[in-house]
């Protein structure tokens, strides 16, 4: 029987698309995704609340928090379990759906973190910023929540970024770059105290890094790539191909079908000044 002539090496899957969604498209994305973002998505360890009291100066029980773009209420959750007084912001119809689904006694409005509708004596002790504060202009958002908080009050950006020192992790998004043209770098968490400092508003914010894992089927880190703002911008008949891939690729790693999801959860915590006398 002759023998088979060695194969070719397969080149490299092109990108699904050749131009990339603009911004606010992107933004907008998360309405057709809204379910499998509330279902799919990653929470936050204690770990993190612990350091948000510790630089914030207070602990959450019986602090008055606004939750800005809240999407479908993961944070708005979890700070109420510490004992938060949370009003929630959130300007997309379905994500707020969610929510509201999820939450159903929090107090919710539908705004953008530009344009906060509570008066300037609104006196929250913290605004807080998960996973949203990119999707904002911080020329904007940020005067408008030290307008809103107390003097002495803290606003809080966090944002769960897979761990780019974990290898699988750094490969898979080294791959999603490669396929998806609308991909981008998943928050500006890393340069937000800069980028707050830059803003010649007199603010000296504090940073902490923290590492923590969670482990979930395989579909459920499949269903958390998919309600990515490029992925539901470009619709699930464009995501299959890209998401079969990932999950031909992750069953070398994780042959068990259970994947170990690393991340690395950036947080900023920055004081308003209090009142001069």
């Amino acid at each position: 029987m002759p023998t088979q002539p060695p194969q070719p090496p397969q080149p490299p899957q092109p990108p699904v698309s050749s131009q990339p969604p603009g911004h606010r498209t992107l933004a907008r994305a998360f309405d057709a995704v809204a379910a499998q973002y509330a279902t799919a998505r990653p929470g936050y360890p204690p770990a993190l609340f612990d350091a948000i009291e510790e630089l914030a100066g207070r602990p959450l029980a019986g602090a008055r928090v606004l939750d800005v773009g809240a999407g479908t209420g993961i944070a708005t959750g979890l700070l109420t379990a510490r004992g938060a007084q949370v009003t929630a912001v959130e300007p997309g119809a379905a994500m707020a759906g969610a929510l509201r689904t999820a939450h159903p006694g929090t107090p919710l409005v539908r705004a953008a973190g530009e344009a906060l509708p509570f008066p300037d004596d609104a006196a929250f002790d913290l605004v807080g910023y998960a996973q949203a504060w990119h999707w904002t202009d911080p020329a904007r958002s940020v005067p408008e929540a030290l307008r809103v908080l107390r003097p002495g009050g803290a606003l809080a950006l966090w944002s769960n970024i897979p761990d780019p020192d974990v290898t699988w992790a750094a490969e898979q998004e080294a791959r999603l770059a490669r396929r998806l043209t609308g991909y981008h770098a998943h928050s500006v968490a890393p340069e937000a105290p800069d980028l707050i400092r830059g803003l010649g508003l007199g603010l000296d914010p504090a940073y902490r890094i923290l590492h923590w894992t969670r482990r979930v089927p395989l579909d459920t880190h499949l269903a958390m790539l998919g309600s990515r703002s490029y992925f539901a911008a470009i619709g699930p008949e464009a995501a299959a191909p890209v998401l079969a891939d990932e999950r031909t690729a992750l069953l070398d790693v994780f042959p068990d079908g259970i994947v170990e999801e690393a991340y690395a959860l950036d947080l900023t915590v920055t004081i308003r000044p209090a009142a001069s006398s």
